[in-house]
């Protein structure tokens, strides 16, 4: 066994053995209490929490679709600029979605609770660079409003939101114009992350088309917008996705993850404004004009 050893070091292949590994595990899960405090020190006490759903996903795709792309973009990307990834989280804004089977859509107040409770001790851990990395579209609003809450009370940690991420111009030409849910691009991006769950003879099952139930200005909001214009909570077509379409969002997808996490690992600015500004809180006749 110790030639062996000294043959891998020589490789440069880590000092490993049939019942150890040579790396850190990046899943928060998967690391023993000994090594997640050498993970924290590794990753600078910089975590990602990415951060999914459960609803449906056209006829063709799983239900945690979001999740388990969201998932693989992150972990991903912590093997290439080294953090620790919490488990699997998909606590967020899904109202929208309740008529279809399998989505589950907690309360508003336990949203923003449980995301305040996970991130607090997130903290407690070490974690004081929590990158939420969001891979659902109805957690848009939430998440930052989220992160606004933060400055309610002194923290001794900065929450930071990576939201969703466009694809840079300059990849595979899309064949739709109408795409905003388990349609081309998502499709592509599961035959990437999980193409074992994909079922591409089911995605014209249903109509992705828009309905344009709702005559409204732009310029007017309401909730029942997107049942309105897609009440099969499909938008698109997924029959026409590609893997090649999928590797290049889902690489664009990882280097903005990269690049996110080694900004919040340099970054030494929030945490020290942070405080200042809850210092100034606690006088605030004080603070100059």
């Amino acid at each position: 066994m110790r030639k062996v050893l000294i043959i891998l070091g020589i490789l440069g292949l880590g000092w490993t053995t049939a019942w150890g590994q040579s790396t850190l595990s990046v899943h928060w899960e998967e690391l023993t209490a000994g090594d997640f405090r050498t993970a924290m020190q590794q990753s600078q006490g910089t975590c990602m929490l990415p951060f999914g759903i459960l609803e449906k996903h056209g006829p063709h795709l799983p239900i945690g679709t979001d999740l388990l792309d969201v998932r693989h973009a992150a972990l991903a990307a912590a093997q290439k600029e080294y953090a620790v990834v919490f488990p699997e989280y998909y606590f967020g804004q899904i109202f929208e979605a309740r008529q279809e089977p399998g989505t589950v859509a907690y309360s508003a107040h336990l949203q923003l609770e449980l995301l305040q409770e996970t991130t607090d001790e997130m903290a407690r851990n070490g974690c004081k660079k929590v990158i939420i990395v969001n891979g659902h579209g109805g957690n848009e609003n939430l998440l930052p409003f989220f992160a606004q809450t933060q400055l309610e009370k002194p923290r001794d940690y900065v929450v930071y939101i990576l939201g969703l991420v466009s694809p840079p111009a300059g990849g595979p030409p899309k064949k739709t114009s109408m795409d905003m849910h388990a349609g081309e691009a998502e499709t592509a991006n599961m035959l990437v992350a999980r193409p074992d769950l994909v079922h591409m003879d089911r995605a014209k099952n249903e109509s992705g088309a828009d309905q344009a139930r709702l005559k409204l200005p732009d310029t007017l909001y309401t909730a029942i917008w997107w049942y309105a214009r897609f009440p099969n909570h499909y938008s698109g077509d997924g029959s026409v996705a590609t893997r090649e379409l999928g590797d290049y969002d889902m690489n664009a997808w990882i280097t903005a993850i990269v690049e996110a996490t080694r900004a919040v690992k340099a970054d030494q600015s929030s945490l020290a404004l942070q405080n200042e500004y809850f210092e100034k809180t606690r006088h605030p006749l004080d603070t100059r004009p």
